[in-house]
């Protein structure tokens, strides 16, 4: 059985109602891929001199920890660079990325990054720092909004512990990890996953999207393609855009690098479906990766054999791409809770229910 609410309760865009096309996996979560695991850790309180600690950090791991050495083949794109994705150099050379990749706030991406490297020198002792270096795939957004971000609050155990956490199952959304402090379409925002199912004449695969949302201004949003936000314009915040988008798609169907290019800018669709055009100040940077294709652990054999779906088949892939980002941007602001944070600032959370009366078509 799909799930149909966050762990907190609120209902989730299909739980809603809301006429999302297209035929989830049976978690509606990246998690549907199989051997992709997902954790948090969450900060929210107050530092010593009282200022507000509302962020932390969510950790994805293409393959089972023991396999974290088994590179993925990968594409990134981006679509605004006022951000980061460390890492891309070598996923644009090579086509490949290797072991967990994290997402938090800008100020916590060198921590997020340093950490990652630690996991992996402790748990690949004989590999890492000899037959193999780090190139640790961190992303960020801000969110200096409602957090300290400045304070530095996320520690290396902070980022141990997501790692360590991760696991397969449900994925928390909205107020979580590295989406606790953020903020979308002027809505509380966070993090959101969603997947498809997919047929191609190969046979079925199945892709999913997470997403940090921290991206949008309210008169632009649009959910479903119906432009709610201007019926909603309480408690309204910028005057411009000033927010970030990571995404990461996963997929187990069998995939080139620069087909995974092409996935990567297909993100971009599915995030213009709310209605942003990816503003100046933001920084929509985007993943995706193929668990197919398993060449083991580095370093690579003398000759590489990898199977594809054809070219003719992308359309499919392309199409679930567009509609997992847009319900999982989705799922992260109907997941998140109102919250007040850093100078008594409040953003506040979506209303469901009016969100669906503003919807035609929503059950």
């Amino acid at each position: 059985m799909r799930r149909q609410s966050t762990p907190g309760g609120r209902p989730r865009a299909r739980a809603l109602g809301l006429p999302m096309p297209g035929t989830p996996g049976p978690l509606n979560a990246i998690t549907d891929i199989p051997g992709v695991t997902v954790g948090h850790t969450t900060l929210i309180g107050e530092a010593p001199n009282g200022a507000a600690i509302r962020t932390g950090v969510t950790v994805l791991l293409p393959r089972p920890k023991p396999d974290l050495l088994h590179p993925v083949w990968a594409g990134a794109f981006s679509m605004n660079g006022n951000g980061e994705l460390t890492g891309c150099h070598w996923i644009r050379e090579a086509g490949c990325l290797t072991g967990p990749i994290a997402i938090t706030n800008t100020c916590s991406l060198g921590i997020a990054h340093h950490a990652i490297v630690r996991w992996l020198a402790r748990r690949f002792p004989d590999m890492v720092g000899e037959s193999f270096w780090p190139l640790p795939v961190v992303g960020e957004t801000f969110d200096g909004w409602l957090n300290d971000i400045a304070g530095q609050h996320v520690t290396e155990d902070h980022v141990l512990a997501a790692i360590d956490g991760a696991s397969g199952g449900p994925v928390a959304e909205g107020n979580v990890g590295g989406g606790t402090g953020m903020i979308a379409y002027e809505f509380k925002g966070g993090s959101g996953t969603a997947s498809r199912l997919v047929s191609t004449r190969t046979g079925p695969y199945t892709l999913g999207a997470l997403v940090q949302a921290n991206h949008g201004r309210r008169p632009w949003l649009t959910v479903c393609g119906v432009p709610v936000g201007p019926a909603m314009p309480e408690h309204t915040l910028f005057p411009s855009e000033r927010g970030s988008l990571i995404a990461i798609v996963a997929t187990d169907a069998p995939l080139l690098p620069v087909q995974l290019q092409r996935i990567a800018r297909r993100i971009a669709i599915g995030m213009g479906r709310g209605g942003t055009p990816s503003g100046n100040n933001s920084g929509d940077i985007f993943l995706a990766f193929s668990t197919a294709n398993d060449q083991g652990a580095l370093p690579e054999p003398p000759r590489l054999r990898l199977e594809a779906v054809s070219n003719d088949d992308m359309d499919a892939l392309f199409l679930a791409t567009v509609e997992a980002v847009d319900e999982a941007i989705l799922n992260a602001m109907l997941g998140a809770e109102t919250m007040t944070g850093k100078a008594g600032r409040v953003v506040h959370a979506i209303d469901p229910a009016r969100l669906r009366a503003l919807v035609p078509g929503a059950r």
